[in-house]
């Protein structure tokens, strides 16, 4: 067992796409804990979606030896954390359970709003942080400017700069030499009674729920019995091991380590992520301080296409809960779509993620509805609702409404900065703050409702920057709002699932948008199909699908005018007949078209 001077717990934070995996790549490659042979790109992402979209989604932890220059044998235990803003969440949890933090900054790019709100995650945790300059093999890197960037952004020490390659493996090893001498090792006494912090877990459909943990006292080894403090539920430990890629079973964990147990656990439901593990024979006296608990802030409907095929999504939804527990979800009804789930979502990327693993991993085809954010909504007799479904909106009178606010930051080269600020204007932004953070920089601080970053403003930005501005957000606080339900009519029938929230001087504007988009999805009938936008009774905006008509004067080539008549009144006759009888399918494309702001710019 290794001494706990000899351990190191560190993790690897950046901005999206500032080299985490590659890094993460190299120094498993440096340990040799994997054949040359076995060796792959983000050999940490093991899912689909992240090596397609070359994205963490999931922060993965992982043990490597070293011998570092001293001649001693180090354990170094790293976690690989997401860069996406939505995805902060994971990363809050993983640097909970480590010592120090290497905050990676890409040479070409500097430091974006993600490397500066990472830094602030550490610094809460009273990490000692590294800074690493990545990307210096690059034509386009400036290592001199980033060097800048680190002192005055971030304030941190650019002396002690370590510059590498990810790519290529230059200056890994004087990296591995600077995790043992810098961090700190983890203190902890291993004959205490046993503490150790729950950081993640995921499900194995054959040994059921693997728990992550990072063991502050104590030591756990397989026979004992564990009780989870905040449920006080008990379980006997099968096994318990260390993160070598693949799981790699241990006699025990000891102080400062960090690896899994596995203990017949069922579902990841009985798991809480932040709860703290003892022994039931010798309990600790309080437990550990845990994780804030995840809040959505993006709600969304999610349906089956075929109603018959409700029960195979629920197992899906619950297949899905067991290896992400940010999923918020519960059972949610539709008069046009029949029986689905409301979901809760930490952002539209991680929506989007829920929504292509659903498609992919489990062969589910399903329709999601228009997002929405929980709006605050007080009635006439002092009666407040949380209102995330536009179908719980309240009728009558409604005192006051309020909506979450953002604190939004914007880091940009600063020819683009009056197009962002228009952008920000557009979409009721209001400026806090301007900072030049060098001649070519700026950082801009905004107050925004998060409603009006749901559906595009993330593509604008970076149309409108060329790909070069980052943003970061945070949420604030409830402010009021002029709020007001947009129903969409089919043929005078209302559709449930494409009703929306909306600010009132927006609403006619986004109604108009669907129903032009319906109108391009809907295919045409025998009898003409109108699509209106409303307002309670006010109707706001109109498209009409023309019908397909018959040419019933084709075999009139002359004779009396009356005829051609009689013939064309006897069809308007029988398309009325249908309008009154005819029902109008909706394909899944109708309601995708809904949610497809980016494609209209």
């Amino acid at each position: 067992m290794t001494e706990l001077k000899y351990k190191r717990n560190f993790c690897i934070t950046a901005h999206i796409d500032h080299g985490k995996s590659t890094l993460a790549d190299r120094l498993i490659q440096k340990a040799k804990i994997i054949e040359d042979r076995q060796m792959k790109a983000q050999i940490l992402d093991n899912m689909d979606i992240e090596r397609e979209r070359g994205i963490t989604i999931k922060s993965q932890a992982v043990t490597i030896p070293y011998r570092a220059r001293d001649g001693h044998d180090y354990e170094l235990n790293f976690v690989d954390t997401p860069g996406h803003v939505d995805f902060s969440y994971e990363v809050s949890r993983a640097i909970a359970s480590c010592e120090g933090a290497l905050l990676l900054v890409d040479a070409t790019q500097g430091v974006e709003s993600q490397t500066v709100s990472n830094m602030y995650l550490a610094l809460e945790q009273d990490l000692t942080i590294v800074p690493v300059i990545n990307k210096i093999d690059l034509v386009s890197a400036d290592v001199e400017r980033t060097k800048k960037e680190i002192e005055h952004d971030l304030g941190l020490d650019a002396s002690k700069a370590l510059l590498v390659s990810a790519k290529t493996g230059e200056g890994i090893d004087d990296l591995m030499e600077a995790i043992v001498t810098e961090f700190p090792p983890p203190t902890g006494d291993a004959s205490a009674p046993l503490t150790a912090l729950i950081f993640d877990c995921h499900y194995d459909e054959y040994r059921g729920v693997i728990v992550h943990i990072r063991v502050k006292d104590g030591t756990v080894k397989a026979g004992d019995t564990i009780r989870l403090m905040g449920r006080q539920s008990e379980y006997k430990v099968e096994q318990v091991g260390l993160f070598r890629i693949k799981l790699e079973e241990t006699q025990s964990l000891s102080a400062g380590d960090v690896g899994y147990i596995i203990a017949g656990i069922k579902t990841v439901s009985d798991v809480s992520v932040g709860d703290t593990i003892t022994t039931v024979a010798h309990p600790a006296a309080a437990p550990l301080p845990g994780f804030k608990e995840v809040k959505p802030v993006v709600f969304s409907s999610i349906y089956p296409i075929d109603s018959n095929d409700y029960e195979e999504l629920k197992e899906s939804m619950e297949k899905l809960k067991l290896n992400d527990a940010s999923l918020v979800y519960e059972k949610d009804n539709s008069l046009a779509l029949g029986n689905g789930f409301r979901c809760g979502f930490l952002g539209l990327l991680h929506l989007e993620i829920i929504q292509e693993r659903l498609e992919r991993d489990f062969d589910q085809v399903i329709i999601f509805t228009a997002p929405s954010v929980r709006y605050k909504v007080t009635q006439a007799g002092h009666e407040t609702l949380w209102v995330d479904n536009p179908a719980d909106y309240p009728e009558g009178k409604i005192e006051r409404s309020e909506e979450p606010y953002i604190d939004a930051t914007i880091i940009t080269p600063s020819e683009y900065l009056g197009s962002i600020m228009e952008l920000c204007r557009m979409k009721r932004g209001t400026q806090k703050n301007m900072q030049y953070l060098d001649e070519k920089r700026v950082e801009l601080t905004y107050d925004m409702p998060l409603s009006e970053v749901l559906f595009d403003f993330y593509d604008k930005l970076k149309s409108y920057s060329r790909g070069y501005a980052s943003f970061d957000y945070e949420l604030t606080d409830y402010r009021p709002t002029d709020l007001i339900k947009i129903d969409i009519l089919i043929n005078g029938k209302p559709v449930d699932a494409l009703a929306q929230l909306c600010y009132r001087p927006s609403a006619v504007e986004r109604a108009k948008t669907v129903c032009e988009r319906l109108k391009g999805e809907i295919a045409r009938q025998q009898f003409k199909i109108a699509i209106q936008g409303a307002i309670g009774s006010q109707i706001i905006a109109r498209e009409t699908v023309n019908p397909v008509r018959k040419d019933v004067l084709a075999k009139c080539y002359g004779g009396d005018v009356t005829r051609k008549r009689k013939l064309l009144e006897k069809q308007k006759a029988g398309k009325k007949r249908m309008f009154l009888a005819g029902e109008v399918e909706l394909p899944q494309s109708a309601f995708l078209a809904v949610l497809r702001e980016k494609e209209d710019n």
